[in-house]
């Protein structure tokens, strides 16, 4: 009804040009011939970049009649007396046909072209969505909906030959059934149907049909069809892609953390094993060449002492090594319970020191605390643990005599901790990677004693807290390793 009203109106304007010019030329400026048959040429033109060709075609018919009504003698008949007359009649005819023609073909090419570039805008934003996920599962949901937003079409419904859902925009069936869904991809030829708005175009990747797309109400392009399941059967493979070797990569770190954790905890296992193992089999071997106990190569009182001391300290070291591991998983898996409250951060720092002066014997530490330091937001006991796991890495890879500096400041609503060691050092390459779990120095694994998660069980602490640890550090100057806490 809109088309036939705007057709409609067309004619009215064309027939009113006419009725113009004519009025114009013939009852205020008197105009010649000549001059009249360009007005209409004008007129002519004009209607035809506005409303068609039809209207255009109608116009030149009217201003024909006209131009020899009013304009050709004998004036005031339709009679043609000079038969030169019939001929220019008929040339502007002709010549307004031709240029009605001539400016409607370059009126359907300005929409054409209008027309392919906003569905190449489409199909560019079309790309963009589809690049927003990797994830095939999520994209299979999402394509049907970006096809409806993006070309502005009814519904649309996608189907893969390695599924078995239909995956649609809506709840609405909108004619896109699943077995005509599947009968295209079995065919592998679209199908079109112009009368009930629908489409369907099979999903190719190369020779190979991997699914079909169906849209409903509207009429795109074949090409456009085309294009848009060519990215979508591209975007499908690329999201398979991207899964699989996600996959593999993940099985891949997992296996080189297996046998980085395998190599690390054997190794850490077996040294204190090994020093309990002889520790006791020299003492079983001193046992048995006496029923008392003494014999002539048997150990004295003070080196028996000092065996069963090794067995002490090292049983201790195997316990602390599986008491982190432990915790290690507890706080992956989100399984440990803090409690936070407002407390000074001297508190854990105290109790850090305190149970740690046995190591800090050759380490002289420097501890600077504001008074007025603001409390902050925190768990005692397991920010206790963090200073203990940073001042013992601060001795044990500094040289004996090295201090230790202790620092603490409130800013922007954060407390810092900074813990500064005069050690070896660490490289701008190994800054990012001594937080991660079983990492060791390359120049420490052999001559300092670890497993390497005391770091990552540190950092797991202080980002439960909502804070952030790091390190700076410059090779032959030591490092400084520093935590932030809200304050509380």
């Amino acid at each position: 009804m809109k088309a036939a009203a705007r057709s409609g109106t067309g004619y009215v304007i064309a027939a009113l040009c006419v009725a113009g010019i004519t009025l114009v030329g013939y009852r205020w400026l008197h105009l010649n011939p000549t001059t009249l048959a360009l007005a209409y040429l004008l007129g002519v033109l004009g209607i035809s970049a506005s409303w068609g060709l039809r209207q255009a075609v109608f116009m030149s018919v009217i201003a024909t009649l006209a131009f020899n009504y009013f304009f050709l003698p004998p004036i005031g008949t339709f009679t043609i007396a000079d038969p030169q007359n019939w001929i220019a009649l008929f040339a502007f005819l002709v010549t307004a046909v031709t240029a009605s023609e001539l400016s409607e073909r370059a009126r359907r090419g300005a929409r054409s072209a209008i027309e392919r570039r906003q569905e190449l805008e489409r199909l560019y934003a079309f790309s963009q969505l589809l690049l927003s996920s990797d994830s095939p599962a999520e994209l299979l949901n999402l394509i049907p909906r970006y096809i409806v937003d993006s070309f502005g079409i009814r519904s649309a419904a996608l189907w893969l030959s390695s599924r078995a859902d239909v995956y649609r925009s809506g709840p609405a069936i909108d004619g896109l059934e699943s077995s005509d869904l599947q009968l295209i991809c079995v065919r592998g030829e679209p199908r079109i149907d112009a009368v009930h708005q629908l489409a369907f175009m099979p999903l190719r990747m190369g020779m190979r049909v991997v699914g079909c797309m169906g849209v409903a109400g509207s009429l795109l392009s074949r090409q456009t069809l085309e294009a848009i399941g060519s990215l979508v059967a591209i975007t499908i493979e690329r999201a398979g892609a991207v899964e699989k070797l996600s996959r593999a990569e993940a099985a891949r770190e997992s296996e080189q953390l297996r046998s980085v954790l395998l190599d690390s905890v054997t190794h850490e296992f077996r040294t204190p094993l090994t020093a309990i193992k002889a520790s006791v089999t020299s003492l079983l071997g001193s046992s048995s060449h006496s029923p008392d106990g003494h014999s002539p190569d048997g150990h004295s009182p003070e080196e028996r002492q000092e065996l069963l001391t090794i067995i002490n300290e090292e049983s201790d070291r195997l316990n602390r090594l599986i008491g982190e591991a432990a915790e290690m998983a507890q706080l992956d898996a989100n399984k440990v319970e803090f409690r936070f409250e407002s407390a000074p951060i001297g508190n854990p720092i105290a109790e850090a020191l305190d149970e740690l002066k046995q190591l800090l014997v050759q380490h002289p530490v420097e501890v600077r605390i504001p008074a007025e330091l603001p409390n902050a937001r925190m768990d005692t006991a397991h920010i206790k643990e963090v200073m203990v796991h940073l001042i013992e890495n601060a001795a044990k890879y500094s040289p004996a005599g090295a201090p230790i500096r202790i620092t603490a400041e409130a800013r922007n609503q954060t407390l810092t901790v900074n813990i500064a060691d005069r050690g070896p050092g660490i490289d701008d390459f190994e800054q990012s990677l001594v937080f991660e779990k079983f990492y060791r120095g390359r120049n420490q694994r052999v001559q300092v004693h670890g497993t390497g998660m005391g770091l990552a069980i540190c950092k797991a602490i202080v980002e439960a807290h909502g804070g952030h640890l790091g390190v700076t550090s410059q090779l032959g100057h030591g490092s400084v390793f520093y935590f932030s806490l809200p304050l509380g």
